[in-house]
C-alpha cells in the first residue's frame, strides 16, 4: 500500500501540518473509542503510514478507495 500511495500525485502535507493532522486523528480515534467504535490495529497502522507518507486526512478515504478498486476489491 505504501508504494502505492507514493506513486499517486497529491499535495503531501508539511511536517507541521501532518503533526496537527496525527493529533486530529488521535482525537477522532479517542472519540471512537468512547463510542465503542474502536478501530483495528491494522487501521491504525494504515492511518499511521499514510500520515507518515504526508496524505492529508480529507484525502486518505479517496485513497483509500481508489487502491482498492486497482486491486479488484472494490
Amino acid at each position: 500500500m505504501r508504494t502505492k500511495i507514493r506513486s499517486m500525485t497529491f499535495e503531501r502535507g508539511t511536517p507541521d501540518q501532518i503533526t496537527l493532522w496525527r493529533d486530529d486523528l488521535a482525537e477522532a480515534r479517542a472519540n471512537l473509542v468512547i463510542e465503542g467504535l474502536a478501530p483495528t490495529l491494522d487501521d491504525d497502522e494504515m492511518f499511521a503510514m499514510m500520515l507518515e507518507e504526508g496524505v492529508p486526512p480529507r484525502l486518505m478515504p479517496t485513497l483509500i478507495l481508489q487502491i482498492y478498486r486497482q486491486d479488484g476489491r472494490g
